[in-house]
């Protein structure tokens, strides 16, 4: 089918839109689950996004061997992952070189791109904003851009999610002219 990916900002609505597309498919969901309930703040998040889920979905906790689960997943589902900026947050966590993440997320990708059942990855996008004023900060912001891209170039449609509403994205290839 397909790989579909929705970056933004927080809070931008990019996980309706991933369910709300699931949906539409009419396929069983798997949601691919990447947070790790690392304080009371995150477990609350985490149990408000589940009750958010339909109780057919079918849900997998995976904080660090995406490629893996993925893998595992029955090729005609839908697979929503959620997200890839807390994997990359767990990956650096878990104190991966910037070239393991990037060779894990570039196989990870590919094993998305591939599957018969449409894969919708979330990410979020971190470098529109101020320059991180530390260097983990700025590393963190570093490698998320290129996991981003890395996803996105596997991916045949990619949608930037802003208070609810997605713009496709396009590459400059794809541009149309227009005659004025």
């Amino acid at each position: 089918m397909a790989l579909t990916v929705l970056l933004g900002g927080a809070r931008s609505g990019k996980s309706a839109e991933a369910q709300t597309l699931a949906t539409a498919l009419g396929r069983p969901v798997t949601y691919l689950a990447t947070a790790t309930p690392g304080d009371e703040e995150m477990a609350a998040r985490i149990t408000r996004h589940r009750s958010e889920r339909p109780p057919e979905w079918t849900t997998l906790e995976e904080p660090i061997k995406l490629r893996d689960a993925l893998a595992e997943i029955a090729d005609c589902d839908t697979v929503i992952v959620d997200c890839l900026t807390l994997w990359l947050s767990n990956m650096m966590g878990n104190d991966e070189s910037e070239s393991s993440i990037l060779s894990e997320s570039h196989a990870a990708a590919v094993v998305a791109a591939a599957r018969s059942g449409e894969t919708i990855a979330v990410t979020n996008e971190v470098g529109l904003g101020v320059v991180p004023t530390t260097p983990m900060g700025r590393l963190f912001r570093d490698i998320a851009g290129l996991v981003n891209r890395e996803w996105v170039e596997h991916a045949n449609r990619t949608g930037f999610v802003v208070a609810g509403r997605v713009m496709p994205l396009l590459k400059i290839s794809d541009w149309k002219e227009t005659s004025t």
